[in-house]
């Protein structure tokens, strides 16, 4: 999907709003005056002078998943904030070869700025630099390369996944004390998941508690996880939780946990993302938590960075951005079922999504 800038409706002018109160309007008058203002958009003019439309290439893993809806709506938004055109490429089924193919037509093709998720610790280090060498920057966004990696790419924004896994192995430790744990993963060696699990065994480890931690590897697909999920548990009905690391499996856990009324039976369960039925069985009980790691700041934050590298002629930036997490819980399920927004990929409208209350800490 490619953006084209919209125009940008002027906002009430504070000079005029000032005007109007002293020309002998009363207290009352004027906070009528203010309550009828016309809604502000971002900026009352363009705070950045002229520049190229620049082309933002984002390469993906999985184009057509839904997980990534609201990373394409925050890069959509954001080039239509910075006036910006971007294309949307890459493999379906993460197959590296056709990514690298995707890198190394972007940049035949001479584009702005590429960004793709690092989800193998080797494949796009010779594409990222020949970017580079043709003064293409290049960012990872959602997956890294590992520490140490040879990958040149200029920044990382997406969650810090090791410490995401960590957060979640602690959550684990509150919740079973001991026994035999499973944690399961779509697939294992994936930049994109791998960390977590690594952060999960970590802090399990660290506890000291007595734990038979089980590592299960599910698979690709939705339908592939669930029968994996299913058949661990029904192999190990002592089990007492189970967690994933990835949407598709936490899917299956919850489904897998409803099912068979484990939850009832003192079971726990976890996982990461926002898939609709994994929220639908968080708020019925069935499972614990489920961790949301905010993918549109992933697409947002990362235009962000590719255009104030560009417009400030690699001044500015580039950096690294955490874009963090947020266990959602049977608590606060509730406002992620009930709101449609494209902040969680659920509408395509733009809105200003009203809130009231304190700020949970």
């Amino acid at each position: 999907m490619t953006s084209t800038a919209g125009e940008r409706r002027e906002a009430t002018s504070p000079a005029m709003m000032r005007r109007g109160m002293l020309q002998g309007a009363a207290f009352g008058s004027a906070i009528g005056l203010l309550a009828g203002a016309r809604p502000a958009k971002a900026a009352e003019a363009d705070p950045f002078p002229g520049h190229p439309r620049w082309r933002f290439v984002f390469v993906n893993h999985v184009t057509t998943n839904p997980f990534f809806v609201p990373t394409q709506y925050g890069i959509e938004d954001a080039c239509l904030l910075l006036g910006c055109d971007h294309q949307w490429t890459g493999s379906a089924n993460s197959d590296v070869a056709e990514m690298v193919n995707a890198m190394n037509a972007a940049i035949a093709a001479k584009a702005s700025a590429i960004a793709v998720p690092i989800i193998d610790p080797k494949a796009f280090n010779a594409p990222t630099e020949r970017a580079l060498a043709a003064g293409i920057p290049v960012f990872a966004y959602n997956a890294d390369a590992p520490a140490g990696s040879a990958n040149k790419r200029l920044a990382y924004i997406g969650q810090d996944l090791f410490r995401a896994g960590a957060l979640m192995g602690q959550r684990i430790v509150q919740l079973v004390d001991g026994g035999t744990i499973a944690l399961m993963i779509a697939t294992p060696g994936a930049l994109n998941i791998q960390p977590r699990i690594d952060g999960a065994m970590d802090a399990i480890k660290k506890s000291g508690k007595n734990y038979d931690v089980q590592v299960i590897a599910t698979g690709a697909t939705v339908n592939e996880e669930l029968s994996k999920v299913e058949a661990f548990y029904l192999g190990h009905q002592t089990v007492k939780g189970m967690f994933a690391v990835d949407g598709g499996t936490t899917q299956g856990v919850a489904e897998t946990m409803s099912k068979h009324g484990l939850a009832a039976k003192g079971v726990k369960g976890g996982g990461f993302d926002l898939l609709p039925r994994t929220l639908q069985l968080i708020k019925a009980g069935a499972m614990d938590f489920t961790i949301d790691q905010q993918p549109y700041l992933q697409g947002f934050y990362t235009v962000m960075e590719m255009f104030t590298f560009l417009v400030s002629g690699g001044l500015v930036g580039p950096g690294e951005c955490n874009t963090g997490l947020k266990f959602v819980t049977k608590d606060d399920v509730d406002a992620y079922l009930s709101t449609a927004t494209r902040y969680e990929g659920k509408a395509d409208t733009h809105q200003v999504v009203p809130r009231t209350g304190p700020i949970a800490l």
